[in-house]
């Protein structure tokens, strides 16, 4: 009896004993589970912390370029240009210039046949010669009583009329031959001629088609048709619309290099000519007028160019980018970050646009550290971390990297805009 009580007494113990291992187990289990869990929620409130603390790049203002450059589009046109009309109704009996002709003033393009106006000249001929027939005939008569005057033959009221009537016959011969004069000019218009030296640039006329004076012969009625246009090209107008921005550039000394998609990589030289001096209300440009040689006729009219302006800059007013700006209701501001990392507003004046940039003309120093493309959450007194650049996206120089604080994670080469798990947490546990 006694060695099974022993043997049972030590299988009690070793069940006690295993059991309070158990419990020790499973406290151990319980106590990590809960360690773990408290290391999980600090490690994430710390994150949460550090993840609402905004990443910014920050750019310093530069100064702005010695000259500025600006590439506008231009229309070229033709020295002079001249669409040509009948003056008279007819069918056109010849052409004799085709387009691209090279033509000099006064030379002929083409007839025009005009029967019509023909009998019309040969009929104002034919009055004129009965005119001058009675005027001859009034003059005699005249003579005649004026021989008589004085004598019992003939009163003095006879030999008034007789004067009278020669002065109308000769002002009917007048009339006559202003007439014959008119439609000799006419006559004149059947030859359609080059207004000045040139090229034909447009030729809307057959042989056989009838034209219409449109007004240049009275007796016709109806629109004119165009029948040629000539343009010369020695030289060329160059018309661009200058924006109010660039507007102080105008001026005689004012020069452009003209490039045309048909020549790439050549340049032609444009000078100032004359501007509006009045901008459009739609569009804030004035038009403004260039000039360049065409000796080789090389550039054609109606042509479209890319006008490339350099102008003298300010050296002296600071520049940023335009993504810098902060448009909002106390006006145009930008994000600048003070010693302590934290974001202060500043309201700034803007000057000329450059383009990407633009002139800062008060508001922001040399030095100050401007937030590159910021946020329009951020607030006057928010912290904020820096961060550098994206290669190839945001990069702003090396000066401006220089000035961000790098951190453990950095020296690995990372430079993304926002960074790691690791080196958020890392700021974090610094913070």
């Amino acid at each position: 009896m006694t060695g099974a009580d022993d043997i049972k007494g030590q299988r009690g113990r070793g069940s006690r004993i295993w059991v309070g291992l158990g419990v020790v187990v499973v406290a151990v289990i319980v106590v990590g589970g809960i360690v773990e869990r408290r290391m999980h929620v600090e490690s994430l409130s710390r994150q949460t912390a550090d993840a609402a603390i905004p990443r910014v790049q920050v750019i310093e203002p530069e100064h702005g370029p010695k000259t500025r450059t600006l590439d506008l589009p231009g229309n070229i046109s033709a020295w002079y240009q001249a669409p040509i009309y009948a003056q008279v109704s007819g069918y056109v009996q010849m052409w004799y210039k085709d387009i691209g002709a090279k033509v000099k003033a006064g030379e002929i393009l083409a007839t025009i046949d005009t029967p019509g106006l023909d009998a019309q000249y040969a009929a104002s001929k034919a009055n004129f010669d009965v005119a001058m027939a009675r005027y001859k005939l009034a003059q005699i008569t005249a003579k005649r009583w004026k021989a008589l005057q004085g004598t019992q033959a003939v009163s003095q009221q006879e030999v008034d009329v007789q004067a009278a009537n020669a002065e109308a016959q000769a002002a009917e011969v007048e009339a006559a031959r202003h007439e014959v004069s008119r439609y000799a000019a006419l006559i004149g218009f059947k030859q359609i001629v080059a207004p000045f030296d040139g090229v034909v640039t447009a030729r809307l006329a057959d042989v056989g088609d009838y034209v219409n004076a449109g007004g240049g012969d009275v007796s016709s009625h109806g629109t004119a048709s165009e029948l040629f246009s000539v343009a010369d090209v020695h030289r060329m107008r160059v018309f661009v619309s200058v924006p109010q921005d660039y507007a102080d550039i105008i001026g005689p000394k004012l020069t452009g290099d003209i490039t045309v998609p048909q020549y790439p990589g050549r340049v032609f030289k444009a000078k100032f000519l004359a501007t509006a001096k009045a901008f459009n209300a739609s569009t804030r440009t004035v038009t403004t007028e260039l000039v360049v040689d065409n000796d080789k006729r090389e550039l054609w009219p109606d042509s479209y160019a890319t006008v490339h302006f350099t102008a003298p800059g300010d050296p002296d007013i600071l520049i940023l980018p335009e993504g810098a700006l902060l448009f909002r209701a106390q006006g145009m501001q930008v994000a600048v970050v003070d010693d302590h990392n934290r974001i202060r507003l500043r309201n700034v004046t803007v000057g000329t646009n450059l383009g990407t940039k633009v002139q800062i003309l008060a508001g922001v120093g040399l030095h100050d550290r401007v937030v590159n493309n910021p946020s329009s959450g951020l607030l006057e007194g928010q912290e904020v971390y820096l961060v550098g650049s994206t290669p190839g996206y945001n990069d702003v120089g090396a000066s401006a990297m220089a000035k961000a604080p790098t951190s453990e994670n950095t020296k690995d080469d990372d430079v993304r805009a926002m960074p790691s798990d690791q080196g958020t947490t890392d700021a974090g546990a610094r913070r």
